[in-house]
Parts: C-alpha cells; structure tokens; sequence
C-alpha cells in the first residue's frame, strides 16, 4: 500500500511539487492525494491542479473561532484518508483538534537545526548569531512552535558573505531534498515515536 499524502500550503509550493515530482517514482512508496490551503490564489494550489489534485481551501476568517476552522481542516484531511499531513510552507497553527486526529502523523520543516532558532525567523536569527553551521528540520507536529520531535536533519554550511537571503535559498534546497527523502522512507519503511524520539523502519 502507498501511503496518501495530504499537504497543506500556503504559498508558492515548492516543496509541494518536490513531493509530487518524487510520487512519480512507483518506487517512492507515497502519492500525493490532495493539497489544502488557507487561502486562494496562490501559486502552491495552481501547481495542484496542473498535477490534476483535487484540493480545499479553509479561511480562517470565514470560521467563528479558531477551533472550528481547526476541525474543518482535520475533516477535510480525513476525508482523503491522509496517511501524513506534511504542512509544506503551511503558515498556520494547527491546533489541539487537529493533532487529536493526525498526531504523529503531521510533518512541517524548519530552516535551522532545532531546537536552535525556532520560530519565523530561523535563517536570520543564525545569521545573527554568527553560527557557521546552520541547517534544515524536518519534525514531527505538537502544540508548541517548532517543538515537536525531529524525524531528520540537514546542516548547511554558513558563508563568510551570506546574507540572509542567498542562506535561506541554499537551505530551502537543503530542505526540499530532505523532505522527499523523509516522507519516502517514512511511507516505505514506517515510523514510531517514543516521547522524542522518532524512529523510520523496525
């Protein structure tokens, strides 16, 4: 069985066609089988339909509270029998709701090696610190920011001239080649969590 892969974006969808671009491999062990958004118009949902995807957008301003909106994302994921969420530049919060249905089961990237500079502000933070090493997470989804246990990491080398934007696009690279790589060995192989500790494989 191929595991059904849900991603939820909110922006240009790189990574999301990284992962479909990988599903085309029969040996990926995965398929993308819905995108979600939490608006419209964006470049992530228009690469969905040149794959053909069917997809769903959730404002959260068309909700009466945060929880509800929560809810309709974990019944629209469910709906397509998500076996991981992967939250691809997703720029929303999900909450207790949702993790009630997809905890250990939902997957975002970092751009730093956490627990180091979490936050919105990773690649510049690092540049901040002078760090010489910096990196990207891909973790496991919990209520906190940033805090869930990490499944894999990559580390990227800081340049002496690096601003902080020529960092943020080697990391994104860095990134999306480590997301593939995860989410494919994760559906093939399996995966357990104990505590903070994840493991891929038996």
């Amino acid at each position: 069985m191929r595991a059904r892969l849900v991603v939820l974006v909110s922006g240009e969808g790189t990574n999301l066609q990284a992962l479909i671009d990988a599903c085309a491999d029969k040996r990926y062990g995965a398929d993308v089988v819905a995108v979600g958004a939490d608006r419209d118009g964006i470049a992530g949902l228009a690469r969905a339909a040149r794959a053909g995807l069917p997809t769903f957008i959730h404002r959260v301003k068309e909700y009466s509270s945060r929880a509800d909106w929560d809810t309709a994302l974990a019944n629209s994921c469910a709906a397509y029998q998500a076996d991981l969420v992967i939250l691809a530049g997703f720029m929303k919060l999900v909450g207790p709701r949702f993790l009630d249905r997809f905890g250990g089961r939902c997957l975002n990237t970092h751009p730093a090696l956490l627990p180091s500079f979490p936050g919105m502000h990773g690649v510049r933070d690092a540049l901040s610190y002078g760090v010489k090493v910096t990196g990207c997470t891909v973790l496991i989804v919990d209520p906190g920011i940033d805090a869930g246990p990490v499944v894999a990491q990559c580390p990227v080398l800081v340049q002496d001239d690096d601003d902080e934007a020529a960092l943020h696009e080697r990391i994104k690279v860095a990134e999306r080649a480590l997301l593939v790589e995860t989410v494919g060995r994760m559906a093939r192989e399996g995966w357990s969590v104990h505590g903070r500790k994840v493991r891929i494989g038996s």
